[in-house]
């Protein structure tokens, strides 16, 4: 049973991944059938659509308005908390031991810094004497 919902979230999967390559073909329908290369695979050498003209340029930029600063804050704030809600955060378990495994490699680090500087210092102070 717990296989069929599976099966059935991939299902919706796949179809919403669909979805998304449909739009993602409509907007790319714009490119002549000529320009585009003969194979599916991923060419360095793909030929870029003809530029657009100044009329479809202004608009676009009417259709979408430009948006002032408090609204380009908000939608920053908003992709960040998106971008945050991905994020697999560590369990309790996890954090201790990876700030365990921090602190033992910076304390390591630390004594092999401090004990090459003691040794360059006394080095420097043998080659060059001691001045008092």
């Amino acid at each position: 049973m717990a296989d069929k919902n599976r099966r059935g979230e991939d299902a919706a999967d796949d179809h919403l991944d669909d979805e998304a390559l449909d739009e993602a073909a409509e907007k790319d329908s714009d490119v002549d059938d000529e320009e585009e290369p003969v194979s599916r695979g991923g060419t360095a050498t793909r030929a870029r659509p003809k530029a657009e003209s100044a009329d479809s340029k202004s608009k676009a930029r009417t259709e979408g308005g430009r948006v002032g600063i408090f609204g380009r804050i908000v939608r920053f704030v908003r992709e960040v908390v998106a971008e945050l809600r991905k994020v697999i955060w560590p369990t309790r378990k996890e954090l201790l031991t990876y700030t365990a495994v921090v602190v033992v490699f910076v304390s390591v680090m630390l004594a092999i810094v401090a004990g090459l500087d003691f040794a360059f210092a006394k080095g420097v102070l043998w080659v060059f004497g001691n001045p008092s």
